[in-house]
């Protein structure tokens, strides 16, 4: 990743998104936090600008950091990711968009996958973005774990892509959490997986009282 690049967050607010802000802040490179509402993206980069080196972090409307950044994350609940996309459509032509989207409902406190007409988040919004790159992955790592700089990151990430250059761009951002590994999960198609298991480990989480992830096993990096 050339350190010139700017790294972009749609809807980098919540936990999971401005962990791996964070996370590669700390490695030096400059990372963009935008949301709907300047207010909101202020606030949560106040939340953590304090950890990182000065100059590596700012924020912007998600339109803002759609047109400037690239790559670009999506890190929006599931049920406004269509919505979001459509509207920046045009601003993500020919960028590298990683979807960090599980579909997720809650019924009684309990978590569970949504069903997706195009078979998974990734694949919607691969769908709407035609004309963008696009890479999931990112989806079973602590958001816990990621806001917290002196946390080691015990898992896999598993990256998805049918582009070849997206899917490495993806895989090199993985190798900078600090202990995890990146797998080639394969295409797009293969992103349901992931992101379904979303649901079981946050069940996990809440039996155990703990922050759950995966390793995948039999295989050398």
């Amino acid at each position: 990743m050339p350190p010139e690049s700017l790294i972009g967050f749609i809807g980098g607010t919540g936990p999971e998104g401005l962990g791996l802000a964070l996370r590669f802040a700390l490695s030096k490179l400059k990372v963009v936090i935008g949301s709907r509402s300047i207010e909101n993206a202020e606030l949560a980069v106040e939340k953590i600008q304090s950890k990182v080196p000065d100059g590596l972090i700012s924020y912007g409307l998600n339109k803002e950091v759609a047109e400037k950044c690239d790559p670009v994350f999506i890190a929006v609940p599931y049920q406004a990711q269509q919505s979001t996309l459509q509207e920046l459509r045009d601003s993500l032509v020919n960028k590298t968009v990683i979807s960090v989207v599980a579909p997720l409902k809650f019924e009684k406190g309990v978590a569970m996958s949504q069903k997706v007409p195009a078979g998974s988040a990734a694949l919607e919004a691969a769908q709407i973005l035609d004309k963008s790159t696009v890479a999931s992955g990112f989806h079973n790592i602590s958001a816990r774990d990621l806001l917290d700089p002196d946390a080691l990151i015990d898992s896999d990430v598993i990256v998805f892509s049918d582009n070849d250059e997206c899917k490495s761009i993806t895989m090199e951002l993985a190798k900078l959490l600090r202990g995890a590994r990146a797998i080639d999960g394969g295409g797009l198609v293969n992103s349901r997986y992931t992101e379904d298991l979303t649901a079981l480990l946050l069940n996990i989480n809440k039996t155990y009282k703990a922050h759950s992830a995966i390793r995948i096993t039999g295989i050398k990096i």
